[in-house]
């Protein structure tokens, strides 16, 4: 994620990190945590893993392609690219993958991912295609922003509670920034994995 390098009156700035933070999505964290939380919640209610190749995410295709854009757009590959252009690509392929998202609303617990990442999308267009992030919980889990990243420092920056405001305990592994936004895709993923468990268990 990208931003410019100007000073912080009304405008991002870089910070040189003790650690990186960020990265294509912040959210990605929490998917890593719904996962397991999903399998497991899905096996105390008496759901089977089977259940879950019986999903059809429609477009799915789609989406992944959006991301590895997402994936190279952050990574020293795309170092010749401009600021301007590469904001363009970010909120694009975030845009695609929540068309994608919002074609699968018929799945138990979609309509959060769909929350979700419409409020991360939200945030990123209202503040010129980056996402802000926090100072006070960057400094919580003693990180900086690094140099392939889409995370910026901003003064005032705009829809600020939808912002990556908030960080992990730092005893947590991965520990990370994350907004509101993150929280209800990793709460929707872990309802759909459930749910898809229990169909399951009731055929």
């Amino acid at each position: 994620m990208a931003g410019s390098r100007r000073s912080l009156r009304g405008a991002p700035r870089r910070l040189r990190p003790p650690a990186a933070v960020g990265g294509p999505d912040t959210s990605g964290v929490f998917i890593l945590y719904a996962i397991p939380i999903g399998l497991a919640a899905g096996w105390l209610l008496g759901g089977r893993l089977d259940g879950l190749a019986a999903i059809r995410f429609r477009l799915a295709p789609l989406a992944l392609l959006a991301l590895l854009v997402q994936v190279l757009l952050f990574s020293p590959l795309a170092d010749g690219l401009g600021p301007d252009v590469g904001k363009t690509i970010y909120v694009a392929s975030t845009a695609i993958v929540l068309l994608v998202v919002v074609a699968n609303l018929r799945l138990t617990g979609v309509p959060l991912v769909v929350l979700g990442a419409a409020c991360n999308l939200a945030a990123i267009l209202a503040n010129g295609g980056v996402m802000p992030v926090s100072p006070a919980a960057l400094a919580a889990i003693g990180a900086g922003i690094g140099p392939h990243t889409a995370s910026v420092v901003v003064a005032q920056p705009s829809l600020e509670p939808l912002t990556d405001a908030f960080a992990t305990p730092g005893w947590l592994p991965f520990a990370n920034v994350f907004s509101v936004g993150d929280v209800l895709i990793g709460v929707g993923i872990a309802v759909a994995i459930a749910a898809a468990m229990r169909r399951s268990a009731r055929r």
